[in-house]
């Protein structure tokens, strides 16, 4: 009797030692009505217990992917996407049941304020054009997927959140991004197939925040133990990143959106540094290749002096930054608003604009449409002459474009003061520029200060940047109007 006891009480303890099934688990952003990449290789993944099989069952595959957990319970299979536009399924273990699944374009979509700010805008701030687009929002075909705000010290696995992917309509629409939705909304339109949307955006945050610890080194030193995550944390390095982008990392997109700069300002030159070194780091950790990128230059706003010259509060040198960034940036484009600021709100209400511009960028750069100009006039070279300086420019094929007169410009001789400029188109292609009170000059500069509108377009009325021609950040005076 007492060896039977012995016998049932080794069984039952020998079965309490057996690994028992944990239930598989998948990310936030892996789930029903969610978009993913058509034509592509796209990455499904999960967790479940070490070296427990798990089985992934697609309608459009012959048969199912079998994969076992790694050492740390993550599990990954790799599928290929079709351009069928029907909904598709995916089966996991028996289990688990995704439905509603479209192909797709997927782009991620962030930044601070002027990206996160809704189509029903900020309070006191419209957006403009929002009605008509709630209304007619309504579209199964549009996915949006929104991460919201969290911070962490260390990487996070998984969201912890968000809201999950959601056919667009006017119920939810509202208090999605406007850039966003104006641009996925036109270029569904376009290509005529579904879209998908993830926004993750904070407003006010800095690069830095948006910044891996690897993207940063040898960029900014910093201690991530003594780092305060409770207070502005959209301002600390890292913690945005580990908690809204890091979890999304395997989700395969077509390409990224960007609208940030204006908490970055005060130190235009450390930004020509880091913008580059978040991208490539992106890139890298989505192992997707140089996917496009395409950013919006900030617009101009008033800030604390809209007349300064200085480079510490003079935001033209972080518009600056963000046009030499072109250069180094890979497979970029970048869309200009200095005509659609406003000079007392920081957030311009011509969302939509700003969201045409960055789609022209994809359509001719992503999307094999070359007839759609994306770039305004960019200065290109000058050469001084009859006693002013003649300004010539790329990206204007057709000629440069004056709706309003010329304004904006000022030209300063060897002593380093600039004056209020005339300045006349010549030959539709170069702009001429001089002041009276210029007897020598050397360097022009056009709309080179916080507050100013432009005034200098392409004949697709796609404006110029802000930009000078001299490379002096010290010792600068200005005699303004």
């Amino acid at each position: 009797m007492k060896t039977m006891k012995s016998g049932i009480i080794l069984i039952l303890l020998l079965l309490m030692l057996q690994p028992i099934n944990a239930k598989v688990t998948l990310p936030a952003i892996v789930s029903s009505n969610m978009v993913l990449q058509r034509n592509a290789t796209v990455k499904l993944w999960g967790w479940a217990d070490v070296k427990e099989s798990v089985s992934v069952q697609c309608s459009w595959l012959s048969a199912p992917v079998n994969v076992k957990a790694n050492k740390d319970g993550v599990w990954e299979v790799e599928v290929e996407t079709t351009n069928s536009k029907e909904p598709q399924t995916i089966i996991i273990n028996n289990e688990i049941r995704l439905s509603n699944v479209l192909f797709g374009e997927v782009w991620l979509c962030s930044g601070q304020s002027n990206m996160q700010q809704p189509l029903n805008g900020y309070t006191g701030q419209p957006t403009l054009g929002s009605l008509e687009a709630i209304a007619k929002s309504n579209n199964p075909d549009i996915r949006i997927f929104s991460v919201l705000k969290n911070s962490s010290k260390t990487p996070l696995k998984d969201l912890e959140k968000f809201e999950g992917w959601e056919q667009a309509n006017p119920d939810n629409i509202g208090e999605f991004s406007a850039v966003a939705y104006f641009y996925g909304k036109q270029l569904y339109e376009i290509l005529d197939v579904p879209i998908g949307l993830i926004e993750s955006s904070w407003g006010g945050s800095k690069i830095q925040s948006w910044m891996s610890t690897d993207a940063l080194k040898g960029i900014e030193e910093f201690d991530i133990d003594t780092i305060d995550n409770k207070r502005r944390v959209n301002h600390k390095p890292t913690l945005l990143y580990n908690a809204m982008i890091n979890p999304l990392i395997r989700y395969t997109l077509k390409g990224v959106l960007w609208y940030q700069g204006e908490s970055n300002r005060e130190d235009p030159k450390k930004y020509v540094d880091l913008f580059p070194a978040m991208v490539k780091d992106w890139r890298f950790k989505w192992g997707l290749g140089e996917f496009p990128f395409y950013y919006v230059q900030i617009a101009p706003y008033y800030y604390k002096n809209r007349e300064a010259f200085e480079t510490v509060e003079n935001t033209a040198y972080l518009r600056e930054a963000q046009l030499k960034c072109l250069e180094l940036i890979p497979n970029s484009k970048m869309a200009v608003t200095m005509d659609i600021g406003e000079e007392g709100c920081i957030h311009p209400a011509r969302k939509k604009e700003v969201a045409d511009r960055l789609l022209y960028c994809a359509l001719n750069n992503t999307y094999g449409y070359p007839s759609v100009d994306c770039t305004g006039p960019y200065y290109k070279r000058h050469e001084i002459k009859d006693g002013g300086i003649y300004l010539e420019f790329s990206g204007a094929e057709n000629g440069i474009y004056i709706p309003e007169g010329l304004n904006g410009f000022y030209i300063a001789g060897a002593d380093k003061v600039f004056y209020p400029a005339t300045a006349k188109m010549y030959k539709r292609k170069l702009v001429f520029v001089k002041s009276d009170q210029v007897e020598n000059p050397v360097a022009v500069r056009y709309c080179w200060q916080n507050w100013i509108k432009g005034t200098l377009f392409d004949t697709n009325m796609l404006p110029a940047p802000s930009f000078r021609t001299d490379n002096w950040d010290d010792a600068v005076k200005a005699k303004l109007e």
